[in-house]
């Protein structure tokens, strides 16, 4: 009993079983099966047919397509809901998507399978309910028009994690943001579904209601397919994702390594406490020897008055030397000899010139206009590229390397607009909160920022008589197809029309489409070629590509696009390299385009604009604005010299004793070397610079003026022996001073020549011109000037007028009187500066300027901010403010991979590409990881790849790869005909990536294909340029990877970025197996060229400061007589000028760039005539004592140094600061005053003291020439004295 009882409800349960079963089968069925009447909604598509039966076999022309794009469906008899043409319309409606998606096979193999079984799935009815039906009279069924699908949110959610991260190369964003219909940052997984299946998004020819839940919703049990994260791979074998599609596949995100902590000691900078402690230690030590001295000379001399370290030996105090000891070394025979044949030299040759004056005169004359005639040859350099940057330089030669394989960068027209008014308003969408919309989102304002827009394209201007208009010259990227110019601007996104900006749709209570909705779309989409509004308006620009909204708006925060507060219109203009005419044509509309704007007005808007010739114009306008005032500075120069080189004894010979025509005579000369130096290196052909033109008289004046005011002075003081002729005088006092000038001017012409071995070609044609003006001044001061000096000298003592020499005065007897200056120094400044209190604070104090200088020699900024460039007054100035204030991006930069590489191996496609498959440190994903750290590397952005997008327009699943099966040709997308088939075949190796010939043989039609709706992915506008093909086409040359800098707003900045850009290609490099190759990656953006100097400014600067030091040293130890001290000296005091010029551009914000040290090198060369000229007079001094020494050298050099340089020159700067250019005020007028003074103090104040203290024994050989040579005449009594 019990047995056949369990035998019965065995049986019972299984008949249950059976019929649930059935049940369950029967309730599995389908919703729509084949195609039937034109949707009402897009009429080029077709509703599906209402059918509520099973699965139907597919036809045998089906199954390769059910293979093909759903294979998760193509199992038994491929029993499916949808019928072959429904898989055609399936294939064409996922074409976009699978050239976006299918980077990432699990992100499109789950999207797929949203669609594959929606459309096709055998057991529709469980999650699909059709709720709307329309008959289809023509076929006699009934259209389903409206339908539920209800879908996991497990699964949805899996749907978006696993293509969240994939990206669009071409665009440089995320692929969501193309196909979310919002930024890819709002994009969740139920709006991107919502959107995917709204009615409004113009492919969805039906309306479908998506239902998110996990749990069965009345009676339908939502669609829960197996889903694959972007990390795995497929079962067909597809690998996971990248690292750049997948961020879960990339590991931890990349941290940049931390700043280096600043160098500190107790918290405080280390550089600071360490001179604060060596000064501290100095003044210690210092005044602890000065203090024992005291004490030791208290006891042991019995007068207090002698001055400390007084002797002739070093470190001594007051020990008398014996003059005639006999113990003459053999360097101090040497020096003398030495001295003695420049003595001589000279004093024959002073002799020569004033006996034969219309001689040496007239040869330099002839010399001189030899010389000058080669200004003929002249051309002045204003290229910046060619004024900063040498042809050997890495910057440049990548620069020509990309402009002659990729063309110029395109020259850049562009426009900041703003506006006064404050008014925000509100756009209220259908649903969410109100957006706020800036005051210059506006309509009326937009409408007034696309008038302007059209009357800037219809500008003309005339170049030779020829009209040239903006479309003669813009770029076109699809050009011939479509001639339309690229014009970035948020106006792009409504055509460029006033009638696009105007659509309005809606009705009494709502507005449903109008510019604020269109606005909102393309700010997301911008290369969507449909809004999904009621007009259906495309997003893409009227020239064929996208306008991304961070190029076109400023003034936002995040994606906050609706709150920007600036508008950017660019406008990019074809650039030619090798072609003036056409580059001429662009510079001509380029200048109206300037004129326009500064004559427009508008009280709504404010323009800030810049065009490629503006700065080049401004600094061109500013050079000639600022003539007046450098020929005032020069006038007031000249004028001083003329009146000061005069020595007057009375006021009844005021007209005789004055040396105006002296003095300008003197000054002629001194231009004359100028106009010399540039003869002659333009007959070499060597191109003039603007700071050649700026500086270097300023140079060779002050060297120049103070060996006339030596040459005068020295004759002034003098007095004639008997039996001696003016021109024996005159040779005799040329042969004291004409080696200290020959010792100044060696030294700045060999310091300045060195100088010349700088890789900055506006340091090198500085320092060659400035040697050679230099060395030709000294060579004319000492022939010409000699013999004018010598005519002079005759004019007053026969006592005929200055200027008027023909009148002369009655003779009257000629008082012979020192000069208040020299009277100044000898009697009052020079003991004051010497006397044993004096002296400890002088070194005191500048040991002080020097430990300061030193601490903060690393603060001084590197580089030069563009505005100072520019003057006051100059529209470029706005526009710099703007572009700091508005801009989010900055300059493009391109990963260039040079002529080489073989593309046509997956290997080598591995080492570089972005997508499935690619290597993890491909050039792609470095520059994507790279763009993580923005704020470290500067790189804001992944970068375009023409190869990953080359690798999904070829798929054989995509419909952009086509040919004419009749003739090879290529055959758009777009082309409906039998005859295109697709380029690769689709079976297993025609879906894997196109190697060997295959590679190169669709490239060219994938350089060519214009986008279209329905390939999105065609390389004719983003990458034609990109790519280099070579041999017919038949092989890859060079190719260039291109991303954005992040926004540079100072010079740090930029080189920053670029020192970043290129570790980063150097890491490809390397990664890409190319170190031991002839071809590398390098990255190149327009600023490079300009920057790449500060890489190197602190060494360039330390070299030619270092070989300028040298130099001076090697030239002053030999012409100082081979006293080693004394060139030492001499460098320390210049090396200390240096150092404290520093501490002056610290504290005046000067930075540090080539101008600044042009300034450094030339401050180099005027410290040499504040100090040598002191020294050599202290070394051939023959006084006893040191100080005494000093005294005389500071007396007789120090007053022709002050007035031949310091009063010079400080009359001429001031001027300078009346100049309404910003560079002239900051680096000559600041660094000019600066020379002159810290030179001045340096050579007048401290180098007499360190001499005074520290200097070089008396020469005994020196001391007994002197005897020899003077005992027995008038001048017996020098001495004494």
């Amino acid at each position: 009993m019990s047995l056949s009882r369990r035998t019965y409800v065995c049986s019972l349960l299984g008949v249950v079983v059976v019929l649930s079963e059935i049940r369950w089968a029967q309730t599995q069925h389908c919703i729509w099966y084949g195609e039937c009447g034109n949707s009402e909604i897009l009429p080029a598509k077709k509703y599906n047919c209402n059918y509520t039966g099973p699965a139907k076999p597919l036809p045998k022309e089906g199954q390769d397509l059910l293979m093909e794009i759903c294979p998760g469906l193509a199992y038994g008899d491929q029993r499916v809901c949808c019928d072959a043409q429904q898989l055609k319309t399936l294939k064409g409606n996922v074409q976009i998507p699978l050239q976006y998606l299918s980077r990432c096979p699990a992100c499109f193999f789950n999207f797929m399978t949203l669609f594959c079984e929606l459309t096709c799935s055998p057991h529709q009815s469980l999650f699909l309910n059709a709720t709307d039906f329309s008959p289809d009279p023509a076929h006699n069924l009934t259209n389903v028009v409206e339908l539920s699908y209800y879908i996991s949110q497990t699964f949805a959610n899996a749907m978006y994690n696993a293509c969240m991260d994939v990206e669009a190369p071409s665009s440089n964003v995320k692929a969501l943001s193309l196909l979310c219909g919002r930024d890819s940052s709002e994009c969740t997984a139920t709006n991107w579904i919502q959107y995917l299946f709204d009615i409004n998004n113009g492919q969805v020819p039906f309306k479908i209601d998506p239902h998110f839940s996990d749990d069965p919703v009345s009676g339908m049990t939502p669609m829960n397919n197996q889903t694959f994260a972007c990390t795995d791979p497929l079962d067909d074998g597809s690998a996971p994702c990248s690292c750049q599609d997948c961020s879960r596949a990339c590991g931890p995100t990349p941290v940049p390594p931390p700043p280096p902590p600043p160098w500190v000691i107790l918290g405080l900078d280390a550089m600071n406490v360490i001179m604060a402690i060596s000064y501290a230690g100095f003044l210690l030590i210092f005044l602890s020897v000065l203090l024992g001295a005291w004490c030791y000379r208290k006891r042991t001399i019995t007068s207090e008055y002698g001055p400390i370290q007084g002797s002739n030996q070093p470190l001594s105090l007051n020990d008398e030397s014996v003059k005639f000891s006999g113990q003459v070394s053999y360097s101090e025979l040497l020096g003398e000899r030495f001295e003695s044949a420049m003595r001589e030299l000279f004093s024959r040759w002073g002799s020569f010139c004033v006996r034969r004056p219309l001689l040496v005169i007239t040869v330099s004359m002839v010399l001189i206009a030899a010389c000058s005639s080669g200004l003929v040859y002249m051309r002045v350099t204003t290229d910046p590229v060619e004024l900063w940057s040498a042809p050997t330089s890495r910057a440049r030669q990548e620069k020509d390397y990309f402009d002659q394989n990729f063309g110029p960068f395109f020259r850049t027209e562009q426009l900041i607009i703003t506006t006064p008014r404050t008014n925000w308003t509100f756009f209220e969408p259908m649903s969410g909160p109100n957006i706020p919309f800036a005051p210059i989102l506006t309509l009326d304002l937009l409408f007034q920022v696309l008038d302007l827009q059209i009357a800037i394209e219809n500008l003309e201007a005339d170049h030779k008589g020829e009209k040239v208009t903006l479309k003669d010259i813009c770029m076109s990227p699809l050009a011939p197809y479509n001639s339309n110019c690229t014009i970035l601007s948020v106006l792009n996104y409504f055509q460029n029309s006033h009638d696009v900006l105007n659509h309005t749709f809606g009705d009494e209570f709502f507005i449903y489409n109008d510019y604020h909705t269109h606005f909102l779309y393309c700010v997301s989409s911008p290369v969507a070629l449909d809004d999904m509004g009621h007009f259906h308006d495309p997003c893409m620009g009227t020239f064929g590509g996208p306008v991304f909204p961070w190029l076109v708006l400023g003034g936002y925060e995040g994606t906050a696009y609706s709150n920007a507060t600036a508008l950017v219109i660019t406008f990019p203009v074809n650039n030619y390299l090798h072609d003036e005419e056409k580059l001429g044509r662009a510079r001509a509309w380029e200048k109206e385009f300037v004129s326009f704007l500064k004559k427009y007005s508008n009280p709504n808007l404010t323009v800030a604009f810049n065009s490629e010739r503006s700065i080049e114009d401004e600094i061109d306008r500013e050079s000639n604005g600022d003539i007046s005032t450098i020929i005032l500075s020069y006038a007031i120069m000249f004028i001083y010299v003329s009146l000061a080189l005069g020595h007057i004894h009375s006021f009844s010979r005021i007209l005789v004793d004055s040396k105006i025509s002296l003095g300008v005579a003197g000054i002629l000369i001194v231009l004359s070397s100028v106009v010399c130096s540039l003869g002659i290196f333009s007959y070499a052909g060597v191109p003039l610079t603007l700071i050649v033109i700026e500086v270097i008289p300023f140079l060779v004046l002050a060297v120049g003026v103070d060996n006339i005011f030596i040459i005068v002075q020295t004759f002034q003081r003098d007095e004639r022996m008997q039996h001696e002729d003016l021109h024996q005088q005159i040779g005799r006092i040329l042969g004291d001073v004409a080696p200290s000038m020959f010792l100044s001017s060696l030294s700045e012409t060999v310091a300045f020549f060195l100088g010349a071995l700088s890789t900055m070609p506006a340091v090198r044609t500085f320092s060659l011109f400035a040697g050679l003006a230099v060395f030709i001044d000294f060579l004319l001061q000492i022939s010409c000037f000699v013999s004018l000096l010598g005519l002079d000298i005759r004019r007053q003592e026969r006592n005929r007028l200055d200027i008027m020499c023909c009148i002369k005065l009655s003779d009257a007897p000629e008082e012979k009187t020192d000069g208040i200056l020299f009277y100044f120094f000898k009697k009052i400044y020079a003991p004051f500066i010497l006397t044993d209190w004096v002296r400890p604070l002088v070194v005191a104090v500048f040991v002080g300027m020097l430990s300061f200088s030193i601490a903060v020699i690393d603060k001084v900024e590197i580089g030069l901010d563009q505005q100072l460039s520019m003057p006051d007054d100059s529209f470029v100035l706005d526009y710099f403010g703007n572009l700091s204030a508005y801009l989010h991006t900055g300059p493009p930069v391109y990963f260039v991979v040079e002529d080489g590489y073989d593309y046509r191996t997956s290997n080598a496609q591995n080492r570089v590409c972005g997508g499935v498959g690619c290597n993890n440190d491909s050039l792609i994903q470095q520059i994507f990881t790279a763009s993580l750290m923005s704020d470290y590397t500067k790189i804001s952005t992944t970068p375009s790849s023409w190869l990953d997008d080359y690798f999904d327009w070829v798929k054989p699943q995509s419909s952009c790869c086509r040919y004419y099966n009749t003739t090879g040709a290529f055959c758009n997308a777009s082309v409906v005909d039998d005859s295109c088939v697709r380029c690769r075949p689709l079976t297993p190796d025609g879906k894997r990536r196109p190697n060997g010939t295959d590679f190169t043989r669709f490239l060219p039609m994938f350089l060519s294909d214009n986008p279209n709706i329905k390939c999105g992915k065609g390389g004719h506008a983003a990458y034609s340029t990109a790519v280099q093909l070579k041999r017919n086409g038949t092989d890859v040359g060079a190719t260039h990877f291109m991303s954005y800098h992040t926004i540079l707003k100072t010079s740090a900045d930029s080189i920053n970025a670029m020192k970043m850009a290129r570790q980063l290609a150097d890491n490809i490099t390397l990664s890409m197996g190319l170190a031991n190759q002839t071809y590398r990656v390098f990255p190149y953006s327009v600023f490079y060229v300009f920057y790449e100097q500060y890489l190197t400014i602190a060494h360039d600067t330390a070299l030619n400061l270092g070989v300028s030091l040298a130099a001076i040293f090697a030239v002053s130890t030999v012409l100082l007589g081979f006293e080693l001290w004394s060139a030492t000296l001499v460098s320390l005091t210049i090396a200390m000028i240096l150092i404290n010029m520093f501490g002056v551009m610290w504290l005046w914000n000067i930075s540090l760039n080539a101008v600044s040290l042009v300034n450094l090198v030339m401050s180099c060369g005027i410290s040499v005539e504040f100090c040598s000229h002191i020294v050599r007079g202290f070394s051939v001094s023959t006084k006893d004592l040191r100080v005494e020494r000093a005294q005389e050298a500071l007396s007789h050099m120090g007053s022709s140094v002050f007035s031949g340089i310091t009063l010079t020159k400080f009359g001429g700067i001031l001027i300078l600061a009346l100049s309404k250019s910003q560079i002239f005020q900051v680096f000559y007028f600041r660094m000019y005053l600066a020379i002159v003074l810290l030179g001045a103090l340096h050579g007048l104040v401290f180098l007499p003291v360190l001499l005074s203290y520290a200097g070089p024994s008396v020469n005994q050989a020196k001391v007994k020439a002197a005897h020899r040579r003077l005992v027995g005449t008038e001048r017996e009594h020098l001495l004494n004295h």
